[in-house]
């Protein structure tokens, strides 16, 4: 994936857009991006767009503009829940996947991930065989079409309240090879490995060649370094492993995403309410934290 390069951490570092909120206007497409430029990262997780709404075109100017490489996320809901036993709704979330991997072509973007698996909700039944065979199905329609679009799809595996198909990297890597495309890779989420993983390396290990894209995430969602994650250990592995993707950050506020985003993602409470300074505070974090692992793997002098 060449989404831009960090020179000292040998990695690609991004950050989330919804750092600064959800809003997707002209205007703050422009505000978001160009603050995460300021920063110093190397590409932007954009939401994916409806594009019947909010033209493509304002956003691949503003990534232009402020010299910043694009990434798309997208967490389909109960109404396109590609697991469903509903004809109509495994319809609808084949067709957003298809405008995310089209909105990531239009603004130049060549990864599409998030929770393209199921419904990013917590789940009253088990996973069936016919709802994951639906979505395997569904996903690998679309992995060929974005293939030709020169686009990785990524499938992130998120906590048991959030779905009940993936919730470990074992689980992903297994739905990942039965999709059996090239360009599908399993999507790591920091936040969500903490819940369910016995070990911070375990999804390192896991993975393998197969990890794409890293959510680096507090077990909180707070400012990287104040939680309970061994990023020492985590980054050394990455390292080790040879992952040269993006390891983008993911801080969610209260006070800046609004009442009903904070509702969908379960933020009770506030940790920190100025994104332009989490945003920095984590870029140096992560740069500190990947130098220090890239000395730690040097050989001996």
């Amino acid at each position: 994936m060449t989404m831009g390069h960090d020179a000292v951490a040998d990695v690609l570092l991004g950050v989330h857009a919804g750092c600064w909120g959800f809003g997707w206007s002209p205007q703050q497409a422009d505000r978001t991006i160009g603050a995460a430029a300021r920063a110093g990262y190397d590409l932007i997780e954009v939401p994916a767009i409806d594009r019947t709404l909010l033209d493509a075109a304002d956003t691949a100017t503003a990534l232009q503009r402020h010299g910043i490489a694009p990434a798309v996320s997208l967490a389909l809901g109960e109404a396109d829940d590609i697991t469903s036993p509903d004809p109509a709704v495994v319809a609808a979330g084949l067709h957003r996947l298809r405008e995310a991997v089209a909105f990531a072509a239009d603004i130049g973007a060549v990864y599409v991930g998030g929770v393209t698996h199921s419904a990013m909700r917590r789940y009253l039944a088990p996973p069936t065989p016919e709802g994951r065979a639906s979505a395997v199905a569904t996903l690998r329609t679309v992995a060929r079409e974005a293939a030709r679009r020169h686009v990785v799809l990524g499938v992130e595996y998120v906590n048991r309240y959030e779905s009940n198909l993936l919730n470990t990297a074992a689980q992903a890597l297994a739905f990942v090879e039965e999709i059996g495309e090239d360009n599908v890779v399993v999507h790591l989420d920091t936040f969500h490995a903490a819940l369910e993983e016995t070990d911070v390396v375990v999804p390192v290990e896991v993975a393998g060649h197969r990890l794409g894209y890293v959510h680096a995430s507090e077990n909180h969602r707070g400012a990287l370094g104040t939680g309970t994650l061994d990023w020492p250990r985590l980054l050394r592995a990455l390292l080790a492993s040879g992952y040269r993707g993006p390891i983008t950050v993911e801080s969610f506020s209260r006070d800046v995403v609004g009442t009903a985003s904070a509702v969908d993602i379960g933020l009770w409470r506030s940790q920190w309410d100025d994104p332009d300074e989490i945003a920095e505070t984590s870029i140096r974090f992560l740069r500190s934290q990947l130098d220090t692992a890239r000395r730690a793997l040097a050989p001996a002098a």
